[in-house]
């Protein structure tokens, strides 16, 4: 049985749909017992209507197992469902962001942090108990390490079976491997993206623009230090099918492999001989 499989029991269920009872207060008592008053890390959840993926999300994270001071805390992006009653329910410290955007939500969360290192959570996937020491042990370990990125993949259902999940990942993750050889920012995506908070604050989230914003600020990074890409099961994340595009699997392959083929220069080239950094920092979407 996979790590994530009893997650996965409340995931795409209402806040209604099913009594939760037995399950909010264990993660309410799990996530009450990793809050620290002097945390190192920040761990912040973005979430806009995901009432039917926050308690899946926030039962994974109340079971991690860390030896770093942690504090967690959640962004509400304004939403319209019972995103903030999952928060009340699981007693989790939140802030309302009435700016709708993955910019605005990432803003809010980096500027309460109050760790020396910020982690993104989408509050649509699952992460595994190991995750954020993977993540942060780099960066403990490499003053000169900026920021740190992951894979991630989905969990398999009735449309997605496991062996065309495992080729449609194992292809992306070797392009994006490729890619941050000499193009780390391009690699990165939000919802697997650890930093260091002091100078995340000195580049800014972008949040005028509605994807890129994790790019962008991975590329700032780069003025302070360098990125690292990990691609193994400690920092492996699952979610749902939002960042496949829609359609089958195969389409999606095949309109991302095109995409890839499109930017296969960005495997050859570093970000100084790159001259329209911004505009493709901008236009690079989530594969």
């Amino acid at each position: 049985m996979s790590w994530y499989s009893r997650y996965l029991q409340v995931y795409e269920k209402s806040f209604d749909e099913v009594a939760f009872a037995g399950i909010i207060s264990e993660v309410r008592s799990n996530l009450k017992k990793l809050q620290s008053n002097h945390p190192l890390v920040t761990v912040s959840i973005i979430a806009y209507n995901e009432e039917k993926h926050l308690l899946a999300c926030l039962w994974a994270l109340s079971e991690m197992k860390t030896h770093y001071p942690i504090e967690i805390i959640g962004v509400n992006n304004d939403s319209k469902d019972r995103t903030a009653d999952i928060y009340h329910a699981v007693d989790l410290p939140f802030y309302t962001e009435l700016q709708h955007s993955c910019g605005h939500a990432r803003l809010c969360g980096l500027m309460n942090a109050r760790g020396k290192y910020h982690i993104n959570i989408d509050a649509d996937t699952l992460y595994p108990p190991t995750y954020v020491d993977a993540m942060i042990d780099v960066m403990e370990k490499h003053p000169d390490v900026m920021g740190v990125s992951a894979t991630w993949g989905y969990y398999p259902d009735k449309q997605h079976s496991r062996v065309g999940l495992y080729l449609y990942t194992l292809s992306r993750d070797c392009y994006l491997w490729l890619q941050s050889f000499k193009r780390p920012e391009l690699s990165v995506r939000g919802l697997v993206f650890a930093y260091r908070t002091e100078e995340a604050r000195k580049v800014g989230i972008r949040t005028h623009i509605i994807r890129g914003e994790d790019g962008a600020l991975a590329f700032g990074l780069r003025k302070y230090g360098r990125l690292v890409f990990l691609r193994n099961s400690k920092v492996r994340a699952v979610t749902g099918y939002g960042t496949v595009g829609g359609g089958s699997l195969l389409g999606s392959f095949g309109k991302r492999m095109r995409q890839a083929f499109a930017k296969i220069k960005h495997v050859f080239t570093s970000a100084e001989e790159y001259k329209d950094e911004e505009s493709n920092l901008i236009k690079n979407t989530e594969q």
